[in-house]
This record gives C-alpha cells, structure tokens and sequence, in this order.
C-alpha cells in the first residue's frame, strides 16, 4: 500500500519548515545572538485504559512520570552526566489538565474500564468504541494513554500531521513512572520520554537505517542501529554512538540526554505555522471558570445507542452543571421522532462541572429507525442563561 498523497505532503512540508526553522537558530547562535527562553507548555491528559486492578495504576505513579517528562526535557534529570557538549534543555514542559474540552474542571486522569485484554498497536485504545477511550482535542492537548500493550511491547505513538482522533502517545502500564510493575530496565519513565519525542517530530537517532541514514538532527553522531543495555563508547559510523539519547533504545538507567539539535527539532513544531503551534493557545492547564450562574446542559446521550432489535428503549443521559451556581433542579424534555414530548423531574446536587448520570423511563417506540431528543431546562426553577 503507497503512502497517503496528502500526509505525504504534510510531511514534506513539516520538514521544510522545520529545516528553515533550525536554519535561523544555528545562524542566530553562531552570530552570538542572545536568544530568550520561551518555554513551550503542553497540557497532558492520561487516559488509564484498565481491565483489572494492576493496569490501574495509581495518580502517584502517573505523577512521577508527568515530573520525570519535565525533568528530562528542561534537563533537570539528576542522572546527567555531561558527557556531550550538545546536551540541552528543550524549553518544553508538560502540565497535567485542569479543565476538560467543554471548559469543565478536571483531573487530566481518565480511568477507564475495558474488556479487553491487550491492545498492541492497532490503535483501539484510543477510541471508546473499541474499548478504549476518545482522544481529547490533539491541538489542545497531549492524550496520554496507558493501558495492557502485551507482545514485549513498550509504547509507541504518532508524528505531528496524523490523524487528530489518534494523536498522542501509549505506553504499556509498566513503564509509566518510577518502578512500575515488572518493568526491569525500563524503570525510570523514559519510554514515554523517548515516545513524547517522536509526538514531538524526533526520529531514532539512528535513523533507522545503517550509515548514512539521518535523523534529521546534525549534531547527533551517526550510527548503524539501536543500542540496547548501556553499551558506553560504543563506535560504529566513524564516531562514538551518543547511546544515552533518549531517542535511542539504551536502558532508562543509561538516557540522559537530549541535544540541542533535537531541542531545535521540537521547537520547529509551535512556531509561527509549526503543526503543533495550536497548543501555545490551549486552556488546558487553566483553572475552569463559568461563564453563567445557571447553565445545565446535557452532557452526552448514553443509550440509546447503535443498533438494537428489541422494541423497548431505555435512555440514559448524563446531565452537566455548567454554571457556578450548586445545581439542585432541572427538567428534562424529551420525545422520540419529535412526537408527544415526556418531562422528567430530576433533583439533586451538582457543583459547577459535576455530572450525573440518569435512566428515564422506558419507551416503546416499536420496530424501525427512530431519534431520541432531548434538552434540559428550568435549572433551579430558574431561566438556563446559556441558550
């Protein structure tokens, strides 16, 4: 099967742009210009696709791994050894999410339950109708998945300029975090670090290839393959193989590295016209402020769904507080093929982006295709301010 015309087309243009960007950096730093840090950041949400308590890993766990991404990409990991000149801090941090993509609190943590007992690469993670979980906006935020990989395998993810409802990263439970669980020397979170490079446009620094394959980054030394273990003066190419790299396959215990030419790399991505420079606008990682004291709406019709062959439905909706005001009351309108409209009285307690999840009376809509409406209003007796 050929390539995609019109992904080719966007890479071959991320590779003009970013090749012009890196270009002006080079030429500013050899004519000693003093460049002012501006560190991009990018909200992160998890995804925690689980199928019994192991794969559930703690927030604590997805922590340390959120702080081991900070501290590798600004160079704060205290496992530097200095030993190439080219060593640099990207000026790329990560945040975990605040607010969802309606603008509601939350945690950047999605747990969600699944069925199924592995995932590999196909990519059905990340979608809940395969058993795992939506993508959230990709020109918002970093999806962060973790689930059940099996078949040996760590994580992989996807360039900038694929498909949005796939872009992000995966990473096998174990490898999330410091020591997870039977990670062996994989212990320490860098395979996320090494898979957020490739999110972030970073190739093998080996290029994939023998010598003379290139990674697109001029001051990392060429090589004829990966490097496992922490093979330490490794020579192939002519050259020492910068084996600590985090683009490297080495042992987390033996990456410590990013050079300043893959800095350069990512950088390329958010500037003016980069495929990633919606993030720099993103309010991903800023507090959830409403907009209106009252505002309910309904957050997502959970059944009925797809196709069924009985006669009977029973809806389930999950109603949504929008608004800063503690919702106590609502109604909710609703009528199949736009016949006789039913309300249903609901009551309780929803802070400002809290949810409920509710199961309206039964229908017998008979045999057929039919559309289930319905809406929300009279939030606490009161007139819904966002209509």
């Amino acid at each position: 099967m050929g390539l995609d015309p019109v992904y080719a087309k966007k890479q071959a243009d991320l590779e003009q742009h970013t090749a012009l960007f890196v270009e002006s950096r080079e030429e500013a730093r050899a004519n000693g210009a003093q460049m002012q840090p501006v560190v991009v950041t990018i909200p992160v949400v998890f995804h925690v696709v689980y199928a019994n308590s192991t794969e559930n890993i703690s927030d604590a766990q997805l922590l340390e791994q959120l702080q081991v991404l900070n501290d590798d990409f600004r160079r704060l990991n205290a496992d530097q050894d200095n030993i190439w000149p080219q060593a640099a801090d990207t000026e790329i941090e990560f945040c975990l999410a605040t607010r969802d993509p309606n603008g509601a609190p939350s945690s950047g943590i999605l747990r969600v339950p699944t069925t199924s007992g592995s995932f590999g690469s196909s990519d059905a993670v990340k979608f809940t109708s395969q058993g795992g979980s939506d993508a959230w906006p990709a020109d918002e935020y970093m999806n962060f998945w973790v689930c059940n990989l099996g078949g040996g395998l760590l994580g992989y993810a996807q360039f900038p300029g694929g498909n949005p409802a796939t872009d992000g990263i995966v990473c096998g439970y174990q490898f999330v975090g410091i020591d997870g669980p039977g990670a062996g020397a994989y212990n320490l979170g860098r395979t996320a670090t090494h898979e957020v490079g490739h999110w972030l446009n970073l190739r093998h620094i080996w290029g994939d290839g023998p010598c003379g394959a290139d990674d697109f980054v001029a001051d990392t030394p060429e090589s004829d393959g990966s490097n496992f273990g922490c093979d330490l003066g490794s020579v192939s190419c002519g050259s020492e193989d910068m084996v600590q790299n985090y683009m490297d396959y080495s042992d987390d215990g033996c990456m410590n590295v990013f050079s300043q030419g893959q800095g350069d790399r990512m950088q390329a991505l958010f500037a003016p016209g980069g495929t990633r420079a919606g993030i720099l606008t993103s309010n991903g990682c800023l507090p959830a402020v409403p907009d209106f004291d009252l505002d309910a709406s309904i957050l997502s019709v959970n059944a009925p769904s797809g196709f069924s062959c009985s006669t009977e439905v029973n809806p389930s909706i999950t109603l949504f507080n929008n608004g800063a005001n503690l919702l106590t009351s609502a109604t909710i309108t609703y009528d199949i093929d736009g016949g006789a409209a039913a309300t249903y009285s609901w009551t309780g307690s929803l802070e400002f982006g809290q949810t409920d999840d509710i199961i309206l009376p039964t229908q017998t809509p008979g045999d057929g295709a039919h559309i289930f409406n319905v809406s929300v209003s009279d939030p606490n007796g009161g007139v819904d301010e966002n209509t």
